[in-house]
C-alpha cells in the first residue's frame, strides 16, 4: 500500500514522538507499505520552521536526511498534482494540506493526516 505521510505525522514518525498513534504507527512499519513523503511536507517544514514555529522542531535539510534513512520514498510536485488543486473542494485552506490531497488523490495513495477536516475528501484518506 502507498502511503502519503502528512507532515505532522511524517514528523511525529521520525521522531518516534508518543503523539504517533498506535494505528499510524503499524501502517508505517508495515512490510506491506511503501512510504512517501513529499516534497510539499519538506517545503512546510523549512518554511515554518524558518519562522520560529514551535510545531516543526527540525529544519527542512534535517527532515529530508531523517526521511531518507528511513527509508521513505520522495514525491515531487508535478504539473497534474498542482493543477488537481483546482478540484478539490474548499473544505479546507491550507496550501500545504490541499497540495498533498491533490497529489494522493492523483496517484493514488492513501494520506496519513490527524486533521480530521481533510477526511471530507475522500473514504481514501486515512485518520489516526
Amino acid at each position: 500500500m502507498n502511503l502519503l505521510l502528512d507532515t505532522h505525522v511524517a514528523l511525529w514518525a521520525i521522531t518516534d514522538s508518543p503523539r504517533l498513534p498506535a494505528r499510524a504507527r503499524e501502517l508505517i512499519t508495515s512490510p506491506r507499505s511503501s512510504v512517501w513523503i513529499s516534497a510539499a511536507t519538506i517545503w512546510e517544514i523549512t518554511i515554518k520552521h524558518g519562522l520560529g514555529r514551535g510545531d516543526m522542531p527540525v529544519s527542512g535539510q534535517d527532515a529530508l536526511r531523517y526521511f531518507r534513512d528511513s527509508g521513505y520514498r520522495l514525491l515531487a510536485i508535478e504539473p497534474e498534482h498542482a493543477a488537481a488543486v483546482a478540484d478539490l473542494a474548499p473544505h479546507h485552506q491550507d496550501p500545504f494540506d490541499r497540495m498533498l490531497l491533490a497529489q494522493a488523490l492523483t496517484e493514488p495513495m492513501r494520506l496519513i493526516t490527524h486533521d480530521a477536516m481533510m477526511a471530507r475528501y475522500s473514504d481514501s484518506i486515512i485518520v489516526v
